[in-house]
């Protein structure tokens, strides 16, 4: 009897310990954040991102119709950070598209029309910082379909996506934009 109120109060300790005092990433370390949307603050989580850049943006997207994202993009290529997308070949075609915005905006812009759909939706920031998941940089994507987010706090895994996006600019062609086209 003696032995089970000790477990108790020793378990008890430890909730109390763990439960009460949260857990903090340590430096260095892998991080992640998830958002969902509709509603769910995932253009808010990318912007955020974007704005904190401060070497590079690599963006590959299959639908890229957002114009706070498309801002955030230019407002970090005006700060001096190595900003450059690529794109579906919808894109050329759609009358909303980023495609002209930001090419139109100076920001190095490709077509990728090798695939039957170029469908990533990756974000690569000063090679530290991974945005993926299924969320479209679209406003329908932010207002009204389900989707999901992952910012990814991980250089290795950065490092790779850097390799694919090397990868898929070099099979695709610049896209200089039609003049005055934009969101």
């Amino acid at each position: 009897m003696k032995r089970l109120a000790l477990y108790i109060a020793f378990t008890f300790i430890l909730l109390v310990c763990f439960c009460s005092h949260p857990v903090v990433a340590q430096e260095n370390q892998p991080g992640w954040e998830v958002y969902f949307s509709p509603q769910g603050g995932c253009s808010e989580a990318i912007i955020k991102e974007l704005d904190k850049a401060k070497t590079s943006i690599l963006v590959e997207a299959y639908s890229f119709t957002s114009a706070p994202i498309g801002k955030a993009l230019l407002n970090a290529h005006k700060r001096g950070v190595k900003v450059a997308v690529i794109l579906d070949k919808s894109q050329r075609r759609k009358q909303y598209s980023a495609a002209d915005f930001v090419a139109n905006s100076g920001i190095l812009t490709k077509i990728d029309s090798q695939h039957a759909i170029a469908h990533n939706k990756v974000i690569i920031i000063d090679g530290e910082v991974v945005i993926t998941g299924s969320f479209n940089f679209t406003k329908a994507a932010e207002e009204s379909n389900a989707e999901n987010l992952l910012v990814l706090h991980d250089s290795k895994l950065a490092d790779r996506y850097v390799k694919n996006w090397q990868d898929h600019a070099q099979h695709s062609n610049v896209y200089t934009g039609k003049a005055g086209k934009s969101f």
